[in-house]
């Protein structure tokens, strides 16, 4: 099987198994990955305490990274691998900041968004694993990153939310929304090979719900 794209994008909440899914594809599909560093934002861990007071660093911090990562994959892109697959979509910046910030830090927030976001690439495949907030909160907790202990199913279900939104304002791409309630591609090997079947085929731009 080959990937008919040059850029796929795996998203999802907080504790989906975006970074799982995408090594995993890559792996198989002989494509470059891109991850998300969340774990370089030194203001992560503060923020999840004092979000009001460290949520405008954070986000900034976060879309400076992904801004450098993404415009080195422009510039430095592997030869020998096939495609490229990430753990995260660059406008999830917007999202979750959206989310967090006040009115007037998300004014300046996008502002800068704007300016530097159309020099990056976007993705030709987006895949969306939809997960229900007490299933995302217990994947989360069996991870045990201390900094996530405070993360609330109402904060999930906010920022879950918002990505259905964006979805359905922005159908440019094709999109697959993928209900993963009945779905463990880490342990059921069917359940993985129906997703990489899955991104095998091309679709057309707008949403394509995957049911479990």
């Amino acid at each position: 099987m080959k990937i008919p794209y040059n850029y796929v994008v795996i998203e999802g909440s907080i504790g989906a198994g975006k970074t799982t899914l995408s090594t995993m594809l890559a792996n198989d599909f002989n494509a470059e990955l891109v991850l998300e560093r969340f774990a370089d934002n030194p203001f992560l861990e503060k923020f999840y305490k004092d979000p009001e007071h460290y949520a405008f660093p954070v986000e900034m911090t976060f879309l400076m990274d992904r801004y450098q990562q993404l415009k080195n994959l422009l510039t430095a892109r592997d030869l020998f691998t096939d495609c490229v697959i990430g753990d995260y979509f660059i406008d999830k910046c917007l999202l979750f900041s959206k989310n967090n910030l006040s009115k007037d830090e998300f004014s300046l927030f996008k502002t800068v968004f704007d300016i530097i976001s159309c020099f990056l690439p976007k993705p030709d495949l987006l895949l969306y694993l939809y997960t229900k907030p007490d299933r995302l909160l217990k994947q989360i907790a069996k991870r045990n990153r201390p900094f996530e202990k405070d993360i609330t199913a109402e904060y999930l279900t906010d920022i879950q939310e918002k990505y259905l939104t964006y979805f359905k304002e922005n159908q440019q791409i094709p999109i697959l929304l993928i209900d993963t309630e009945n779905v463990d591609f880490v342990e059921n090997k069917s359940d993985y090979q129906t997703i990489m079947e899955l991104i095998t085929e091309t679709y057309p731009p707008g949403i394509h719900r995957i049911l479990s």
